[in-house]
Formats: C-alpha cells, sequence, structure tokens
C-alpha cells in the first residue's frame, strides 16, 4: 500500500527488482535510471543471429510507384527463412526516425526477423504524393507490401505490423481488410475511432491539435526527397509534392461531424473485421489511451488480445517519457514469437490488461518519472473494479465521497443549481491534448484554471484509493444559448493545495445524443449530460482530495464555442462516477525488465531550438497568449553527411472581453544541405473564426539556394455547423 503522505511529502516508491514465479525479473522504478534516455544498448554480436542492414530497397506498386524501405534482417535468412515486421509511416525513414529506428528494428531482427521500414507514397524517400492521413491508396499499397513481403527469399510468408500513432492507425486499418500475410499487430497509441477519439474532434469539439496537427503535416508533404537516393529526379519529385500539396486543417473542418469521412479507418465501425491478434499500446500522458479498453473489450471473441498501458506520453515505452521505461522489444518478441512463429513464450498467460496505477504526485509540466505500481486484469470491463456513484452538493465539502454515498441519498445540500460562464482565456494551463513530452506540455497547477469553473471537493481521503477506468460527470444542466460545451477535469488536490490533473473531458453539448446528428439546444430546459473523461490509472493518497470541476470552455485546448454561453448544473439530479478499483489476496504480479535495444544512429547538435511553453498576459489590452516553441533546431546526420533543422513556433492568441478574437497560428521551417544541395520549406497555417464560420489562411514557400521556387496560398471559409 502506499505510504501515507504529509503536506509538502512526494510519494516514492523504493527502488525494487522482483522475480516472479516464471523467473521473469523487473522492475516498477529506480532512481538511478536516466528517464530521459533509458534504453541500454546491447551488442548485436551477442544476440541470437548476425544481422545485415539493406539501407535503401525500392518496393514496386501495381502503379508504377515505388515505395523506400530500408531492411534489417539475419544475415542467414535466405537460408532460413523468418517472418517480416512492417513499420509502415510518413517521417522521413533515412534523417526523421532513424534513432527510434536503429534502436528497435536491429534489435528485433538479431532475435530472427526481418524488419522493413517503409515511408508512406508522397513522403521521405517514396515517389507520389501524399494527400490525407489513412487514404485507401495508403491502406491499398500496405497490403500490397505484405504480398511484396511474403515474396522475398528470405520471408517465411507470415508477416507482423507494429507501428506508433500514424504507423498504430494503419495496422488496424490494414488487419481489418484481411489480408492473409498479416497474422499479428501491435499497435501503440493510436485509435479505433478516427473522429470522436483523435486529433480532430473530443466529444464533438473542435481540438486545437487539429490545427496543431494539420501544420505539422503541412510541413512533412512538402519535404523534398534526398538526391541520394532517388538521384536528379529530386526536383521533379519535390515540385509535384509541392504542386499536390493542400493544407488538411480545410478538409479536416469540412467534417465537422461523424460522416463517411471519419467512419472511413474507424474499425470500431465493425471490430469483427480484425480477426488477427492485437496488442494495444498506450500512455497516460497520451492521448490515445482509452482506445486500449476499446480494443481489449471489443475485439471478436477468440481473437487474442491484450493491452499495456504506462505512464507514459506520446513514445514508445522502451523510451517512455514520463518513466518507468520498460523493456518493451522484448515484450514484442514475446508476441511475435507466440504468434507469427508458434512459439509458446508464455505471454498469453500474462493478464489481459497490464496498467501502471500511478500515485498521487504535485503538478508537473516536463515530468520525468511517476512513481506508481503496475496491476493486472483478466479482462476488461474487470471485475475488480466498480463504478461508485459520488453526489454534488453545494457547501464544504461539495463532493460526498463515502462508501454509501447513493445518487439518490436526500441531502439539502444537494438542492439548489451552480452556474458558470469561464472566461475566454480559460485553458491556458491545461497542456497539449497529445503530449509529446519534449517542451514542458503537461497540464500545469490547475488552480490556474479553478478560478473559471465551478468546483467540487471530497473531504481528504483516509485510505488510499485506486482507480482504473473512466470517470463520467453524470450531470443534469441547462444552457443560455443553442450551442455550447462542457469541460470536465478530475484534479488530485495535495495537502498544500496544488492540483494535479488526473483526467478531462469534453463535450459539445449539441452532441449529447450523438455525433452524427446533432441538434440545437433549447435554451432554460434541461439535460442529462453524461460526460466520459479519459480512462486513468491513478492512486489517490491519503490526506489528499479529488476535486471535479466544471467549465463552459477549455482554450486552446478546445476552440471556444460561438458565444459565450452560461452552464447551469442541477446538483441535486447529477453525480461522479468514479472507477475503483479493489485489489484481490491473489493479484497477479505485473513486472518489466529494465530497457535495452540496439545502439541506435544518433545526430549531432549543430544549433539548437528552445523547447518552451510561455503563457503571455497583457493586463492592460485584456489579451492572453500561448507561446509554444519547438523542433529539433539544426542537426548533423554524419552517417548520410545530411544537415538539417526542423523549427516551429505556434500561438494561440485570445481578448478576454471577445470570444471571436481567438486566434491560432502555427509555422514550420525545414532546411536540407549536403554540399551544394540546399533547400528549405516554409509553412504558416492561420486559423481564426466568428459565430458562424471557421477562416483558414495558409502559406507555402519552397526555397532552392535561397531562391524562392514555389509559392502558394490558400484561403477558405467553413461553415460552422454547431462547433
Amino acid at each position: 500500500m502506499p505510504k501515507q503522505q504529509t503536506e509538502g511529502d512526494v510519494a516514492t516508491r523504493p527502488a525494487a527488482d522482483h522475480t516472479d514465479d516464471t523467473g521473469h525479473t523487473g522492475y516498477t522504478s529506480n532512481a538511478d535510471v536516466d528517464h530521459r534516455d533509458p534504453v541500454t544498448p546491447v551488442d548485436l554480436a551477442e544476440l541470437p543471429r548476425p544481422i545485415r542492414t539493406i539501407e535503401h530497397a525500392w518496393i514496386p506498386m501495381p502503379d508504377g510507384t515505388r515505395l523506400a524501405a530500408t531492411i534489417w534482417l539475419p544475415r542467414d535468412a535466405e537460408d532460413e527463412p523468418v517472418p517480416a515486421i512492417l513499420e509502415y509511416i510518413p517521417y522521413r525513414r533515412r534523417d526523421g526516425t532513424v534513432t527510434r529506428d536503429t534502436m528497435t528494428h536491429p534489435y528485433v531482427a538479431a532475435h530472427g526477423y526481418a524488419c522493413v521500414r517503409v515511408d508512406i507514397r508522397g513522403s521521405g524517400d517514396s515517389e507520389g504524393v501524399l494527400t490525407d492521413e489513412y487514404t485507401q491508396q495508403e491502406l491499398d499499397d500496405g497490403v500490397e507490401i505484405l504480398k511484396w513481403l511474403e515474396q522475398r527469399p528470405w520471408c517465411d510468408g507470415n508477416c507482423g505490423m507494429i507501428g506508433i500513432s500514424w504507423g498504430g492507425f494503419n495496422g488496424l486499418q490494414i488487419a481489418a481488410m484481411r489480408p492473409k500475410q498479416l497474422k499479428a499487430v501491435i499497435s501503440l497509441c493510436s485509435t479505433d475511432d478516427r473522429y470522436a477519439d483523435d486529433v480532430h474532434y473530443m466529444g464533438g469539439c473542435m481540438l486545437g491539435d487539429n490545427l496543431s496537427w494539420a501544420s505539422v503535416m503541412f510541413g512533412y508533404i512538402t519535404q523534398p526527397p534526398d538526391p541520394d537516393i532517388v538521384g536528379e529526379r529530386w526536383r521533379d519529385m519535390w515540385l509535384e509534392r509541392l504542386e499536390g500539396a493542400r493544407p488538411w486543417l480545410v478538409e479536416w473542418l469540412r467534417h465537422q461531424h461523424r460522416d463517411g469521412y471519419w467512419k472511413h479507418g474507424s474499425i470500431c465501425e465493425d471490430y469483427s473485421q480484425v480477426q488477427v491478434p492485437v496488442m494495444a499500446v498506450s500512455g497516460w500522458s497520451d492521448a490515445y489511451s482509452n482506445a486500449v479498453f476499446r480494443l481489449v473489450k471489443s475485439l471478436p471473441e477468440g481473437v487474442p488480445r491484450q493491452g499495456l498501458v504506462g505512464p507514459w506520453s506520446h513514445k514508445y515505452p522502451h523510451f517512455g517519457l514520463p518513466g518507468p521505461a520498460i523493456d518493451f522489444l522484448n515484450e514484442c518478441l514475446r508476441w511475435w514469437d507466440t504468434y507469427l512463429k508458434g512459439i509458446d513464450t508464455g505471454i498469453d498467460n500474462e493478464p489481459t490488461l497490464r496498467a501502471y496505477l500511478q500515485e498521487s504526485t504535485p503538478p508537473d509540466t516536463g515530468h520525468a518519472f511517476r512513481p506508481g505500481r503496475w496491476v493486472g486484469e483478466p479482462s476488461w470491463p474487470s471485475p475488480n473494479v466498480t463504478l461508485r456513484p459520488v453526489p454534488l452538493a453545494t457547501g464544504e465539502p461539495g463532493l460526498k465521497l463515502n462508501a454509501d454515498a447513493s445518487v439518490d441519498e436526500g441531502d439539502e445540500r444537494r438542492e439548489g443549481v451552480r452556474s458558470i460562464q469561464s472566461p475566454a482565456s480559460h485553458g491556458y494551463f491545461g497542456g497539449k491534448w497529445c503530449s509529446e513530452a519534449a517542451p514542458p506540455d503537461l497540464p500545469d497547477d490547475q488552480r490556474e484554471e479553478d478560478g473559471g469553473s465551478l468546483n467540487f471537493d471530497t473531504p481528504p481521503l483516509a485510505e488510499p484509493l485506486d482507480l482504473l477506468g473512466p470517470p463520467i460527470a453524470d450531470l443534469t444542466l441547462e444552457v443560455d444559448r443553442p450551442v455550447a460545451m462542457a469541460a470536465v477535469r478530475l484534479g488530485d488536490v495535495l495537502p498544500d493545495g496544488r492540483v494535479t490533473r488526473v483526467s478531462f473531458g469534453l463535450l459539445n453539448l449539441n452532441h449529447k445524443d450523438g455525433h452524427e446528428h446533432p441538434v440545437m439546444l433549447e435554451p432554460g430546459t434541461k439535460y442529462r449530460v453524461p460526460i466520459r473523461m479519459r480512462d486513468i490509472g491513478h492512486t489517490v493518497l491519503p490526506g489528499h482530495r479529488l476535486r471535479l470541476s466544471i467549465s463552459s470552455s477549455y482554450w486552446p485546448l478546445a476552440w471556444l464555442p460561438p458565444r459565450p454561453a452560461t452552464i447551469t448544473v442541477h446538483l441535486g439530479e447529477s453525480h461522479l462516477l468514479l472507477p475503483v478499483r479493489h485489489a484481490r489476496e491473489d493479484e497477479p504480479h505485473v513486472t518489466f525488465d529494465r530497457p535495452v535495444g540496439a545502439e541506435p544512429i544518433r545526430a549531432e547538435q549543430v544549433e539548437s531550438t528552445e523547447h518552451s511553453w510561455k503563457v503571455v498576459r497583457d493586463m492592460g489590452r485584456a489579451t492572453s497568449e500561448l507561446q509554444v516553441r519547438k523542433g529539433s533546431g539544426t542537426v548533423y546526420w554524419p552517417h548520410i553527411d545530411l544537415t538539417r533543422s526542423s523549427v516551429a513556433s505556434e500561438r494561440y492568441f485570445v481578448d478576454h472581453t471577445d470570444i471571436h478574437s481567438a486566434r491560432g497560428e502555427v509555422r514550420w521551417t525545414h532546411g536540407f544541405r549536403r554540399g551544394a544541395w540546399d533547400c528549405r520549406c516554409e509553412t504558416r497555417t492561420v486559423l481564426t473564426a466568428d459565430a458562424d464560420n471557421f477562416y483558414v489562411h495558409a502559406t507555402l514557400d519552397a526555397y532552392e539556394d535561397d531562391e524562392r521556387v514555389f509559392c502558394r496560398s490558400w484561403t477558405e471559409r467553413i461553415a460552422r455547423r454547431m462547433v
């Protein structure tokens, strides 16, 4: 059990190594591990099979387009063929993800696999133009890649797919197409639902990350291929990409409700199409942990599945931040050995869901480590988790947290209503929707936000409280506008008053009955609206309180509503549902080894760039702005003699007196230089809105030897449809 925490004390667990009854050793935390670079390099010569690397291979598509690949495989694979593992993403294999790739794929290959890293059509060195996420062309190409792999003399015909984020998405989507070569999938930080649980919309609210992510991809799709790979064709290929480039934000704004555009690629539309084993992985600081629980619950009966959720942000678990990172590559090998080689590794005897319960800790926008412990569940929903109703009440405390609390409890303090119209600047301390954990993008102390919210606190806890699953704010409310949103936050209040955000949820109230066909609200009418927050794994320590906070906006994580709205909550008909986990005497012992991997290729830092999140408030003008700086700066890749630069800025502005003043602007600059070859791309995207429309202004400029060779601008107006 966690130790009792006193004011100002931070709960930690002692460093511990464990050995279970299978001889599997592991750890839950260790103070001497560098959590920002946790992987211990392994000498590949000591691993089972010597490997060779095919630095570049062309994979032909039926229409003549060729996709660029790097392949790691055992030297003797043509004599003893091996299964192939595909990672298929648009992030430049030679100068983008090369450090991650060379840490991961050679290690797996040395255990008897061919690991194949492919640039998606129109990205990196692959031919063609990339026009959007998860197009049917992309998925069809993926199937063709699997067919090509099956025909290689070094492949035994069995294939798996692994990927994080984009590669996690298309692994699931291609699995739903049922290519016969694909026998198992490991999907990380991905989703089964492209509308309700992705970077674009949350609860029907348009996310600020919709602009941010569109701008990231605007920068990627305009980058040139490498002349060292494609030769003199590089300029023609680059111009083809520039001509075909569009700000994807415009298309995403044209689909504000759940329609066929979002249903494409959402395997939740028909889980039965997935018939291969799936390991689903994410982290509590990532945006995609909810999908792990849905996949474990909803994949067809008889399909092997496993869920794994750690403390991490949007990263692979073997170098996951916040720590502890785990030996994920050997977990992958256990999965691949079982389902691609038919070896009994015991992984199918592990708990169906393994999750890290984070302990209470002070707020920090850049956690390196989260104290906690691993637990295992036999299934999801778990028989060990029950939803405990916690009534809302006026006065202190505002949440009646006790074992006998009932939503029908007759308490005069629950009578009446409370109302809130949050300021336009409410939300600047909420962090990023999808944490990258590179800049300080996790939520800050929530006291900065609580002044613009309705807050309901429990009494201080006498005993630890374990939570696993989705908290739900089941509210009865009314609004004074026909279009409105609600944001709810669950906070862990430390004895000294600091507040760490544990979870949050958003709901466009017009979507209360579903995302396909929103309806206008009737001001003054009462509605019951359960608002589901992100799933959590959290232990609240003794002496701490839980706080439910309700607000009418959450800028810039979510775009502001068309007009300021007041939410009125009816306390007697509202409550919080907490997913309380009950420990068992026969708890499975879940533990992992420290992370290992191959010695990676690393870049030399030539010029660094600031990684920062700054909130600037002008008291005289009554304005606020979030200013973000990020990027890799300028780096040199010795293995390909390439200097590459990548710098971004994001700005999210609002005038406190004018909700229509909200403005987001994102700029990216990418540069490439080798000898006489010198080119760069500059993109800029600006999003504004009034009560009736969104407005997008975007520009693209491309330079060769400092001479502009391409420029284009876009100005688009898209009608708001109850968003």
